[in-house]
C-alpha cells in the first residue's frame, strides 16, 4: 500500500459523521502509529446542507457516491449508510470489484450478504473488515479472529444490544413502564427516534448472533429460522417479579454447537443477580466466549453509539494500513462449511410463565393441569390477587422443559376466557 492512502466516507449520518470528524482531528496520530497519511478525497450522502454535528467539506461531496470511482483513486471506503440492500450492498459491492478495501459498521449487510462479499473481497485481494458491526467499541471479532484463532470455540453469548440493556436496567431503577423509559431512551439518543422496532423485538442482536456463529465456528451464515423474541412485551410488573426471586431480566444472544449443530437465538432471560451477565446494566455490552484451551473469555464495554463504533471503524482502518491482509472471517471462503441447525423444539429451558386471570375458583387448577398434561413440571407458584378488580396475576417457575411442549401447551390458553391475556413467557438462563 502506498505511503499516501485516499479515502471515501459514505453516509454522514450520526456514525459517518462522527467518523468523518476523527479521521480530521487524527491525522497525525495515524501517521505517527502507521507511518502512512490519509486523506479523505469523497464524502457523499444523501443531503449536502443537512445540518451536522460536524462541518463537513462540501468540495469533495458527492450525491452520487458512484461517481467516486470514476472520479477518485480510492484506496480505503467506510460504508456508513446502514441498510441491508440497496445502495449499501451496491456501493460496497462495487468497492470490492474495483480493488477497493472497505470498512463497515453495518451488521444488517453483513449478516445477510456477508458471504458473498467475503468471496468477492477474496477474490479481488482487498480486505472487508466490519468490526465495528457487533458490540461496537469491543474488540470482539478481532479477538476471535487473532487472539483466539486457535482455540476451539464451543459457544458465544451475551448482551449485543445496548438499546434493550438500558431499558430493561432503567426499567429496574426507576420502576417506570416500558412505554416511558423506551421515550427516555430516545431523548438520550440510546433508541432510534423514529422507530426502534429492530432493537427491540431482537433483530439487531440475531443479526450479530449470526457475524459471531461464522467467525467462531468457521461456517457460512445461517439462513435457517431460529428463536428470536425482543423486550416489547416485557412489563414492569415482570421486573419487580424477578426482583424478588433474585433475578434480573436480559435480553441475550446466544450461538452455541450442541450435538455437531448450530443453535442460535435470541430473547429475553432471567439470570441470576449474582452472575456477572446479571450486573452488566445501562448501555453496556458484554460478550463470552468459551473455548479450548482458553477456558472462558468475558468482554465488555459500550456496545452503541458514534464514539464506540468509530474506535472500531478506526482499529479496521490501521489493521489495513499496516498490511494485514486477511480472510474477512478468519477463514478462506472455501474452507467455510455449512453447519446443520439444531431442532429448536428440542431447546429446553425452565420457564417463568404470568398468567392474569379473573379471580375464580379452579383458574389455577385449570393452568397446572393444562401444564402437566405436555409435562411441563411446576416448580413454584405465586399468586397475587387483586379483590378490588376481580383479577389475579399468577406467575408460573417451572423445572425444564422443551420449546415444543410450551408451543403447543400455552396455544391453549388462548382460547380460556377465564385468562385475561395470552401468557408471557421468559425463559431462566440454563
Amino acid at each position: 500500500m502506498n505511503k499516501n492512502i485516499n479515502i471515501a466516507v459514505v453516509g454522514l449520518g450520526q456514525i459517518g459523521n462522527y467518523l468523518y470528524n476523527e479521521l480530521n482531528i487524527k491525522k497525525k496520530d495515524i501517521e505517527n502509529k502507521t507511518g502512512k497519511k490519509i486523506q479523505i478525497v469523497a464524502i457523499s450522502a444523501k443531503n449536502k446542507n443537512k445540518k451536522r454535528r460536524f462541518k463537513v467539506n462540501k468540495k469533495k461531496f458527492y450525491e452520487n457516491p458512484f461517481e467516486i470511482f470514476k472520479k477518485e483513486k480510492i484506496d480505503i471506503l467506510f460504508e456508513c449508510i446502514g441498510l441491508s440492500d440497496g445502495i449499501s450492498k451496491k456501493i460496497v459491492e462495487t468497492a470490492l470489484k474495483n480493488k477497493i478495501n472497505v470498512i463497515t459498521p453495518n451488521k444488517s449487510l453483513i449478516a445477510k450478504h456477508g458471504d458473498y462479499l467475503a468471496k468477492l473481497a477474496e477474490q479481488n485481494n482487498v480486505c472487508l473488515e466490519f468490526e465495528a458491526s457487533v458490540a461496537g467499541g469491543i474488540p470482539v471479532l478481532r479477538t476471535i479472529k487473532e487472539g483466539l484463532a486457535t482455540n476451539h470455540i464451543s459457544k458465544v453469548y451475551g448482551i449485543l444490544n445496548g438499546t434493550t440493556n438500558y431499558i430493561l436496567s432503567d426499567m429496574e431503577n426507576s420502576n417506570e413502564p416500558f412505554e416511558k423509559v423506551l421515550r427516555k431512551a430516545q431523548r438520550l439518543g440510546y433508541a432510534e427516534p423514529g422507530n426502534p422496532k429492530l432493537d427491540l423485538n431482537g433483530f439487531d442482536a440475531f443479526a450479530k448472533v449470526k457475524i459471531l456463529s461464522a467467525l467462531a465456528f468457521n461456517c457460512k451464515i445461517s439462513k435457517e429460522k431460529c428463536i428470536m423474541e425482543g423486550i416489547q412485551n416485557i412489563e414492569l410488573k415482570d421486573i419487580k417479579i424477578a426482583n424478588q426471586l433474585g433475578l434480573r431480566i436480559k435480553l441475550l444472544g446466544i450461538s452455541e454447537i450442541i450435538d455437531n449443530k448450530l443453535f442460535e437465538t435470541v430473547h429475553p432471560c432471567l439470570v441470576s443477580k449474582n452472575t456477572y451477565i446479571g450486573n452488566v446494566n445501562g448501555v453496556m455490552n458484554a460478550v463470552i466466549i468459551e473455548g479450548n484451551p482458553v477456558g472462558q473469555s468475558v468482554m465488555q464495554g459500550e456496545g452503541a453509539g458514534p464514539g464506540p463504533t468509530s474506535s472500531s471503524l478506526l482499529s479496521d482502518l490501521f489493521s489495513i494500513m499496516r498490511g494485514n491482509k486477511k480472510f474477512p472471517f478468519g477463514i478462506s471462503s472455501k474452507k467455510r462449511k455449512h453447519i446443520r441447525v439444531f431442532n429448536n423444539n428440542k431447546y429446553s429451558n425452565s420457564l417463568y410463565l404470568r398468567f392474569e386471570v379473573k379471580d375464580k375458583q379452579g383458574v389455577l387448577s385449570t393452568i397446572t393441569n393444562r401444564l402437566s398434561r405436555y409435562k411441563i413440571s411446576v416448580k413454584r407458584i405465586i399468586q397475587t390477587p387483586d379483590k378490588k378488580s376481580k383479577k389475579a396475576t399468577i406467575v408460573i417457575i417451572t423445572h425444564k422443559t422443551s420449546e415444543i411442549n410450551v408451543k403447543n401447551c400455552l396455544l391453549i390458553f388462548k382460547k380460556n376466557k377465564n385468562i385475561l391475556k395470552f401468557p408471557t413467557l421468559i425463559r431462566l438462563y440454563n
